[in-house]
């Protein structure tokens, strides 16, 4: 299932011309886009689908998604595979 998922910015940078950032899924890092979100800074929450930042959200409502997706086990393509 294809879900938007809070994760929260490390920091930004431009590669190629675009905005990205580093975002932190509960442990897990991921380059992300942030185009679609150029006012994210670091330390705000960013949904994520697919590698592209849709929406700033607050804390307390990426903390209750996450934990809304981490109960139903949909957290899964945030795992990556063991070398």
């Amino acid at each position: 299932m294809c879900l938007g998922i809070p994760g929260k910015v490390i920091e930004t940078y431009r590669e190629h011309d675009m905005l990205m950032g580093k975002v932190d899924f509960g442990g897990v890092f991921k380059r992300i886009c942030l185009e679609h979100t150029p006012s994210a800074e670091p330390g705000q929450y960013v949904i994520v689908h697919v590698g592209f930042s849709l929406q700033v959200i607050d804390e307390a409502e990426a903390q209750l998604v996450f934990s809304f997706l981490k109960e139903m086990d949909e957290l899964g393509e945030l795992e990556t595979p063991e070398p």
